[in-house]
Parts: structure tokens; C-alpha cells; sequence
């Protein structure tokens, strides 16, 4: 069996231990001396308030000195501003080191013929993939905050990911100049700058997700069949290194961004991928990518009062809005590979590809259902001859998405349902079908995911998902012929997660 194989099936199985570097900041309750439910419904996701605190640029959106209770340090006399420029304008730091840790642990258990995906010729011995496991998920230490007249920051570093001695990484580490457009006149939040290292501005964010498990869709690459010449490494959760300017609110009226970022294209060809040694696939350093987002968020309140604020008053206190948002967002770019044909000669394509979709959410007090669609779209190049090059071919694409329903059934417990399906040629590259044969579902995989969630202090959460996958055969890449099956990567797992 190609290594490859078995680890597409690894990764399939590992997928929830490797869950998201970015989440909830416990050092903004002990700047305000409030609880984390007052931004969040279920830790790391955000409730209105929490989404226009993250707008105003990690500050209270109305009369925040009123409320702190941490006063920040100013670093000047405040006299230095009329003094400006002939003085260091003065700013401020926070009060209090706003550092938080993270820690979480799984326990997983996986189906009975699992095995079966490494049955190989007589006498061959596969990778064994054992059916109950304990496993240390990340653990990671992460800092955010303001510096005053509306520079925000936010840095998170992963020390652990995934198990004892696995190296993890910087997750986001960014400025934020928020609302500069009133330097232009422009109206109230209609601009701000971003810069640094950090995740896409998504309709929902991987980096933050308060699943186990990530949204396939967002992970997907494009990879091509044998006689492609794509081998795309990009995904959307790919961490992204630039600038970004963004306008408007997350929980009302129109949002949008637009990012100028480096590239992150490199790959190695898939197991079914015929190329040439001499082939290589990698970034374009000298070529910056695209990515652009907007939405727009319909308040639904009966009260036009609520509809305006930034949470909507209830019985028993503020809620969030009944809403339905709605937008779009694109990528642009390039993959780049280059031949050389044994002498001096090196020839390099460079293939145009774009990811689009949509998205939408609609909310009902405490119920939240919520979709996205995307589309990814290679050009193809392929190795034509030592002189020419390359030639055009037919082009590589996929598509997919999810769509999830969450449930807060009471203030420490949420119930999970979501739907993740991606059509994509990497699964033809690999030879992964259902049971019915290539000619059914042959370049599908989806799953469906019920999960809940137990709060049980408000910064500890109990969470447990079950994946459910259709039965899959292994074939010989681009064929019908059968090297094994059938077998089923179906998982439950339970996770057990602090923030400090």
C-alpha cells in the first residue's frame, strides 16, 4: 500500500487532536472583572458583544473607560499630545500582562475495521491504527490587547500541538489600526489596517472554531489526477502573512475586507501523481495573493431600538439579535512549478487558480444555523516537451461545504448537528471511493457530525462529537480496480479543554 494511503487515513483519524491555535482571551475578564459568557455563548464562540468588542479592537464598543477595571499605563504625560510632533505621542499598555494558557486532552475511539484501509500483498505488514486512544491535544500561551487610540494587538504561540514533543508554531501575531478612516473623514469604522501574520478574515473562523474537528472545506488543497500537472499545497486556513484593510461590523450593517498576503502553494506531488523528478512545486515569492470578503447582517428585531444596539434586550437581559447574514469572499492567486530537463534549461509555469463562495447564518435567540458553499478552480499546466514546456490542460477544481446547526439548550450546554462534504480530485488522485465503485461518489467524502458541549466552569468545556463516514473501498489511482476494502474511518471523541 503507498504510504500515501496511510496517511491520508492518519490524518483523517488525528484530525480532531490538531484542533485550533487561536480561542477565547481570559485576560480581558480580569481586565473588566466580568465572566467570559459576557463575549462568548460557548468558549471560543462569540455572541454579539463579543463580536463588537473584537470590532472596536479588543475594547468595550460604549464608554469602555467606564468599565475597565484594570486602568491602562500611560507611557507619556498626556500633555505630550499637544506637544506632538515635537514629542513621542504617548499611548498606553495594559494594566496587567494580558496573558492567557490553553490546555486540552482527547480520548478517541475509532472503527472496528479501520485496519482494513492498510491490508496490503501477503505476507506485508500496514501501519496498525489502534481503536482506542489517549492523546494531549495543544497546549499554547497567547496575549492580546490595545496600546490606546485604536491600535490593537493580539500574538499566540503554540508550544505543543498534538502530543508530547510536537512542535507547534506562531498562530496569529498582528497590529490593528482600528477605524483610521477618521484621519480620511470617512465614516465611523469604515476603515482599519491590519498587519502581520494572521487568519483569513473568513465568514467563520477554523482559527477559533469550538468544534473538535475543523470544517473539511476549509482544509481542502487541490491536488490533480496522474496527468495533471497541479499540485496546489494552499488551503484557506493556511496562515497568511501581509496586510489587510476591513470596514464595518460583524454584528450589524455591511462588513469588508481585503488582503494582500504572501503566497503558500508549495507542494509534493500525490501518490497518483506521474511527474517528473525534476518537477518541483512552490511558492512565488515575488508574486502577492488576494483575498476579499464581504457580507452584509439584517437585524431582525421587532424593536428598532434593539435592532440598532449592540445586543438586543430580553426578559432576562441582553441576548443576541434574531439575524439572517449573508455574503461572499474570493482568493486569487498563483501556484508556481518549475521543469529543468537535465541541462541548463528551467522552464516555469505559473497557474492562475481563485477559491469563491458564499455564506449565511441565520439566528433565532438561541438556536444558529449556518452554511457555506466554495468552489476552488486550478489552472492546469502540464509538461509539454524540453523546448516549449508546458502546455495548457484541463483545468482542476472542487467543490464543497458544510452547513451546521448549534443549540444552546441551556446556558452551559450546547448541542452540535453538521454536514461536511467536499468533492474534490485529490480523492480520485488517492483512489478513495464509497462502496458503490468509482462511478458513485467516486471523488466525494462527507460526513455528518452530531456533538454537545458542557460548560463546566466557564473556562472549562467538556466536549464530545461522533463522525459518521460512508463506507470507502481503496482503488488502484484512476482505475476500478479494488486493493481493498471496504472499511469505515468513523470516530467518537471526547475532549476536555481549559483556558487560564
Amino acid at each position: 500500500m503507498p504510504r500515501h494511503y496511510r496517511m491520508l487515513l492518519s490524518s483523517c483519524l488525528l484530525l480532531v487532536l490538531l484542533s485550533s491555535a487561536s480561542f477565547a482571551i481570559p485576560a480581558f475578564s480580569r481586565q473588566y472583572g466580568t465572566a467570559c459568557n459576557t463575549c462568548h455563548v460557548n468558549f471560543p464562540k462569540l455572541n454579539d458583544f463579543g463580536k463588537a468588542f473584537k470590532d472596536a479592537g479588543f475594547k468595550f464598543p460604549k464608554d469602555d473607560e467606564d468599565f475597565i477595571k484594570v486602568p491602562p499605563v500611560m507611557l507619556g504625560a498626556p500633555a505630550q499630545k499637544e506637544m506632538w510632533p515635537r514629542a513621542i505621542w504617548p499611548g498606553t499598555i495594559p494594566g496587567m500582562p494580558p496573558i492567557g494558557l490553553r490546555m486540552n486532552t482527547f480520548f478517541q475511539v475509532v472503527s472496528r475495521n479501520r485496519n482494513n484501509y492498510n491490508l496490503q500483498a501477503p505476507g506485508v505488514v500496514g501501519d496498525f491504527v489502534p481503536r482506542t486512544d489517549f492523546q494531549p491535544g495543544l497546549f499554547s500561551i497567547f496575549t492580546a490587547g490595545n496600546f490606546g487610540d485604536g491600535i490593537a494587538f493580539w500574538v499566540d504561540e503554540d508550544f505543543s500541538v498534538g502530543g508530547s514533543n510536537q512542535a507547534g508554531g506562531l498562530g496569529d501575531g498582528y497590529l490593528k489600526f482600528v477605524d483610521i478612516g477618521r484621519l480620511l473623514k470617512l465614516p465611523k469604522d469604515a476603515l482599519s489596517l491590519r498587519v502581520g501574520q494572521f487568519e483569513l478574515d473568513l465568514p467563520f473562523s477554523p482559527a477559533r472554531s469550538w468544534n473538535l474537528s475543523g470544517w473539511d472545506i476549509f482544509d481542502q488543497t487541490n491536488v490533480g489526477t496522474s496527468t495533471d500537472g497541479v499540485n496546489n499545497g494552499f488551503a484557506l486556513t493556511s496562515g497568511a502573512q501581509g496586510v489587510e484593510l476591513s470596514g464595518g461590523h460583524s454584528y450589524r450593517g455591511y462588513h469588508y475586507s481585503l488582503a494582500i498576503v504572501n503566497q503558500n502553494t508549495g507542494g509534493t506531488p500525490g501518490a497518483g501523481a506521474a511527474v517528473s523528478p525534476q518537477v518541483t512545486f512552490v511558492s512565488d515569492s515575488n508574486y502577492k495573493d488576494l483575498y476579499g470578503r464581504v457580507s452584509y447582517r439584517v437585524n431582525l428585531e421587532h424593536d428598532a431600538a434593539s435592532r440598532n444596539e449592540v445586543q438586543a434586550a430580553g426578559a432576562n437581559g441582553p441576548r443576541d439579535h434574531t439575524y439572517l447574514d449573508f455574503g461572499g469572499f474570493g482568493f486569487y492567486g498563483r501556484s508556481v512549478q518549475r521543469y529543468g530537463d537535465g541541462t541548463a534549461n528551467v522552464f516555469t509555469a505559473r497557474e492562475p487558480f481563485y477559491r469563491i463562495g458564499g455564506n449565511i447564518s441565520f439566528n433565532y435567540r438561541n438556536f444558529n444555523v449556518f452554511g457555506v458553499y466554495l468552489y476552488g478552480h486550478d489552472r492546469n499546466q502540464v509538461q509539454a516537451d524540453t523546448t516549449s514546456g508546458f502546455a495548457s490542460g484541463p483545468s482542476v477544481h472542487y467543490g464543497g461545504g458544510f452547513v451546521e446547526a448549534d443549540y444552546l439548550a441551556r446556558p452551559w450546554m450546547m448541542a452540535i448537528m453538521r454536514w461536511d462534504g467536499v468533492n474534490s480530485a485529490s480523492d480520485r488522485v488517492n483512489g478513495i471511493g464509497a462502496t458503490g465503485g468509482p462511478s458513485f461518489f467516486h471523488s466525494t467524502r462527507h460526513r455528518i457530525t452530531p456533538g454537545v458541549q458542557f460548560l463546566i466552569h466557564a473556562n472549562i468545556k467538556a466536549s464530545f462529537e461522533y463522525q459518521y463516514r460512508p463506507e470507502q473501498v481503496v482503488y488502484v489511482p484512476n482505475t476500478n480496480t479494488r486493493i481493498i476494502g471496504p472499511f469505515r474511518t468513523n470516530s467518537a471523541v471526547a475532549g476536555l479543554e481549559w483556558v487560564y
